[in-house]
């Protein structure tokens, strides 16, 4: 295949082949295919071969592969010059449409990617609080900063360690670890760690340990603490915002964050991202403030182009929602019913247009749980799958993304693929 071709040819230039860890196919024992172009909800590789695309770039083509009304606005930008390195009327356009759509959003910075903005975000909110600790939560991944890359110890009463080489011990000794789902262990560290912690920061539905649902009333309780220790929460929806509604997580769960950072959904399929909040942090970034942050590309013309674009779709047509949301459910419930039907032990979890398939028999609601999955089983499934032109996610933990150029029929014809891959196992 010419995939093989290029992929070995990339192995010699590229660390793996690839300039993302997850798309080299190594954690399911496969070969990457490299993808030539893309329409509506199909991919289409070097060799010719057609998918049923449920990646979407990882999540920010909610219309589809190259919706034509983003596109247009693309290329009317892009006829205007590339990158200006100077202030433009899209960015006003851009952050008055998000101001418009999130509550919590009172002034926000555009920025170049989702790891920058909750590494800014990060930033603002210890130069706000004048503390230095931040709580996360194993298996919730914000982004590849150095203060992020973090797992925790044997107890969540431990500072981080480094998760990476490259990290110095100190990037991360200020990041404090807790269980998702788990109030008792935020309690714990706010207790043992007291007027330290600048933030809380947290993927509101945490889905790069698979799609995993908070318990009901975890993040009412997380907002609560906070409060009561002076304490920053900053949402990550670089995921879900904008996907899971119009207002996000934080409008679907009633949350209402200090600061929340977005990214991919926001740019169309575009290189963006975006951090912002309460006015009064926001203030505290540069030029206003001491806290530094800037970026030549950031708020760049042709990727807010593409994001007024898809936003204002979605803003003027929130049918879309509905359709994406009845297609998850159906594909999780059909999922749903082939597990039983099989016996197999698996589980799906899934919320709007997030799904993920585990291969384990508990039930997942954290990090610990995830790992009883069976990544083996789960890369037979996805070859399986691929083979019959199913393109999934190539690492058990990522989520399974509608778009809305999906159909019915695909959904229906992936059910069916599904049934052979699971009945091969």
């Amino acid at each position: 295949m010419k995939s093989e071709i290029l992929y070995e040819k990339a192995k010699q230039l590229m660390p793996g082949g690839v300039n993302s860890p997850v798309r080299n196919f190594q954690s399911v024992g496969d070969t990457p295919r490299f993808i030539s172009h893309a329409k509506e909800a199909r991919l289409y590789d070097v060799d010719g071969n057609e998918y049923i695309d449920y990646i979407g770039s990882w999540g920010p083509m909610i219309l589809g592969h190259a919706n034509p009304e983003v596109l247009k606005a693309v290329t009317a930008a892009a006829e205007n010059g590339l990158s200006f390195g100077a202030a433009t009327e899209a960015e006003v356009m851009m952050a008055q449409l998000i101001f418009d759509l999130v509550p919590s959003i009172e002034m926000i910075r555009m920025v170049n990617s989702g790891t920058e903005a909750t590494m800014s975000a990060v930033r603002a909110a210890r130069g706000f609080t004048g503390r230095n600790k931040i709580i996360k939560f194993e298996g919730c991944y914000h982004g590849h900063s150095d203060a992020m890359l973090v797992k925790a110890g044997s107890g969540v009463m431990s500072s981080g360690v480094p998760s990476s080489l490259g990290v110095p011990p100190g990037c991360a000794v200020d990041t404090l670890t807790a269980v998702f789902n788990d109030i008792d262990s935020v309690q714990a560290l706010f207790e043992n760690n007291k007027d330290q912690v600048a933030a809380v920061i947290v993927e509101l539905v945490p889905a790069n340990m698979g799609v995993v649902l908070p318990k009901p009333g975890f993040l009412q309780e997380l907002q609560k603490l906070c409060t009561e220790n002076s304490t920053l929460l900053i949402a990550d929806e670089v995921i879900t915002g904008f996907r899971l509604g119009l207002g996000g997580a934080q409008e679907l769960f009633g949350i209402k964050p200090d600061l929340t950072a977005f990214g991919k959904i926001i740019g169309g399929g575009m290189p963006v991202g975006a951090y912002g909040g309460r006015k009064e942090i926001m203030q505290q970034v540069a030029p206003c403030g001491g806290v530094y942050q800037a970026g030549t590309l950031s708020g760049n013309p042709v990727a807010m182009a593409a994001g007024i674009a898809q936003l204002s779709i979605l803003k003027n047509n929130p049918q879309i929602y509905t359709h994406i949301d009845s297609l998850s459910a159906r594909l999780s419930n059909g999922l749903r019913e082939l597990i039983k039907a099989r016996g197999l032990k698996a589980t799906v979890n899934s919320i709007g247009s997030l799904s993920t398939l585990l291969f384990t028999e508990r039930e997942v609601y954290n990090y610990t749980d995830a790992l009883t999955s069976d990544t083996k089983m789960y890369g037979r499934f996805f070859s399986a799958m691929l083979d019959q032109g199913i393109y999934l996610a190539p690492a058990q933990f990522e989520a399974v993304f509608i778009s809305n150029s999906h159909t019915g029929v695909d959904i229906d014809r992936t059910l069916e693929c599904a049934e052979k891959a699971l009945r091969s196992l």
